[in-house]
């Protein structure tokens, strides 16, 4: 049986793809997944949706971000599914099923990279590419215990990748060691990094307040672990004002991009969504000019303020999520409330446009738990070795 066929239900096997890498380069040897929201030449691209395959032709050219590792010598074991055109937290598709979370069976991987991060924690490949545009790569490496990377906003091209708010978008990846995660940026980093390492940790005591009780008790080992090895920690106060504030703007802002992208194709479609997915393209249809100004004001402001924090050398920590992937199946309304809390401690990187890496370090209950590092912007390679340095 091939990995595409597996039981873990994270391939697109409709559309099965293998490309070989390059026999040369640094990633030679290794494999690699793609979410199916990369074109790969000569292939139709899904983006979670039936409508969406069906009313768009094959590529006509591989997304640059998929190139570039093939290039360096990985090869491509296959597409991975996705939520609805990655409009969601959950990993739950109303079309094609819910991937398998491999390190806490019967609970949701987390999306909208939920194939990715399932093919990754799983070992069906070696590291996987996805997208985060609200937490798409962080929140479903928190879920599965991997480690997931969100870079600086435009530091790798998303290219020949189907968009959703394109402020925010970003193409992220999966490992299961540091190591490899590091290896895979030093391919796909595009430009220059700051060059000042990353040694002064701020830990703010309102973003640990927002995750559950018993996350937080989770959690103290690895923040004190990272603490000493990046530390001493300062005190801090990540949201300036109401934190409410920053992820309403953040929704406002990335809901107006989401219509003003897809919002005459659905029109026009009338595709069929699922539960969840519909609302909120309803709800981002609504969304009024006169809401915009507000919403750009505290994401101007909180870009600022975290500007100001980080400098060249600052590092936040933060829970990566509220609590442990939840139960798959859990009601609308449940879905609704995490979907709040989480979104409020994932909308920070979205609305600096910075880059921050979840690290696979805690447990809760017997499920993977992440912790995220946070660093300035154009800190990427920093932040990455000093994610391999926390990790071990």
């Amino acid at each position: 049986m091939s990995i595409q066929d597996s039981e873990f239900g994270a391939f697109c096997t409709d559309r099965p793809v293998t490309i070989a890498g390059s026999a040369a380069g640094p990633l030679t040897g290794l494999t690699f997944a793609a979410k199916d929201v990369f074109d790969i030449a000569g292939f139709k691209t899904g983006a979670g949706n039936p409508d969406w395959l069906r009313t768009h032709p094959p590529a006509r050219y591989t997304a640059p971000a998929v190139q570039c590792v093939l290039d360096a010598g990985a090869s491509l074991a296959g597409k991975t599914h996705t939520d609805e055109l990655t409009y969601s937290l959950n990993g739950e598709n109303f079309h094609y099923g819910t991937p398998l979370n491999p390190k806490a069976h019967g609970r949701i991987p987390g999306g909208s990279s939920s194939g990715s991060a399932s093919a990754t924690a799983g070992g069906l490949v070696d590291f996987a590419l996805g997208t985060d545009t609200g937490g798409s790569v962080r929140l479903p490496a928190s879920n599965c215990g991997i480690f997931g990377f969100r870079p600086t906003h435009g530091r790798v091209t998303n290219e020949h990748v189907v968009p959703l708010a394109p402020s925010f978008d970003t193409v992220g990846w999966f490992a299961r060691d540091a190591g490899l995660l590091k290896r895979v940026g030093d391919v796909l980093l595009s430009g220059q990094s700051s060059g000042q390492p990353l040694n002064r940790l701020l830990v703010p005591e309102d973003a640990f307040e927002l995750a559950y009780p018993e996350v937080r008790t989770a959690l103290n080992p690895p923040v004190g672990k990272i603490i000493g090895q990046l530390g001493p920690a300062q005190e801090f106060l990540l949201y300036a004002g109401n934190a409410e504030d920053w992820m309403m703007a953040f929704r406002i802002l990335q809901g107006a991009e989401i219509w003003h992208t897809h919002g005459d194709w659905i029109r026009q479609t009338r595709p069929v969504f699922g539960a969840g997915v519909r609302e909120r393209f309803e709800w981002a249809s609504r969304i009024t000019p006169e809401e915009l100004p507000g919403a750009r004001a505290v994401r101007k402001q909180a870009s600022h303020y975290l500007d100001e924090a980080l400098g060249e050398d600052g590092v936040l920590c933060v829970p990566t999520s509220p609590t442990i992937a939840l139960p798959r199946g859990v009601s609308a309304d449940e879905l609704d409330r995490f979907r709040s809390r989480a979104l409020t401690l994932l909308c920070v990187a979205g609305l600096a446009r910075l880059p921050q890496v979840s690290l696979p370090l805690s447990l809760s209950g017997g499920c993977p738990l992440g912790v995220s590092l946070i660093g300035p912007r154009n800190s990427d390679r920093q932040l990455l070795k000093a994610a391999a340095i926390v990790a071990g």
